[in-house]
């Protein structure tokens, strides 16, 4: 039955629906220029600043590879340290810095997840969600190399080079956005 009421669009995915979809029915994702242009950011910010030699990777819902980048003279195991912070941003769908807050005042919970995730989440400062301009989540950016504190200053750097969003951003957006600001 016709209603004249455009459905919102619903994506599915494991079998559950979510809105925020696209058109299509798939869940918005960042895209490879985006991802690209954060990367960029940070990079040519962490030169600035005189950072460490730096690594940083953005992924889409899921936490699928969009792009990463590794500079010369970074140490091993760097793009394992930044997806693990990206992951850790999207599975519990806070900034990794609160993840390690979390894993610090309830080691047991975060023993049981990070086993979960088949060692997945690195629970360090440095990861972030995207947002889009209307704060729905596209995706995670992973920073590692230099301090917890400058990874997360240069991942925000990034996200919003990019035009992007962060949680902070979105903290009066309501709770249909569900930005997490503690642990």
């Amino acid at each position: 039955m016709e209603t004249g009421v455009a459905e919102e669009p619903v994506a599915k995915f494991c079998g559950q629906k979510y809105s925020g979809a696209n058109q299509e029915g798939f869940m918005s994702a960042i895209t490879l220029d985006q991802a690209n242009r954060i990367i960029a950011a940070i990079l040519k910010r962490g030169a600035e600043l005189d950072c460490r030699p730096l690594s940083a990777v953005v992924v889409e819902p899921g936490c699928i590879v969009k792009a990463f980048q590794k500079e010369d003279g970074s140490s091993m195991i760097r793009f394992e340290m930044a997806y693990g912070k990206a992951y850790a941003a999207l599975a519990l769908g806070r900034n990794s810095k609160l993840v390690r807050v979390r894993n610090e005042e309830k080691p047991i919970f975060m023993r049981y997840l990070i086993a979960a995730s088949d060692d997945k989440i690195f629970p360090e400062g440095g990861g972030m969600l995207i947002r889009d301009a209307d704060g729905e989540v596209i995706g995670a950016v992973g920073v590692t190399g230099d301090t917890e504190d400058r990874d997360e200053e240069l991942a925000a750097h990034g996200i919003h080079a990019a035009g992007l969003k962060t949680d902070a951003d979105c903290e009066g957006m309501g709770r249909g956005v569900n930005v997490r600001s503690t642990k």
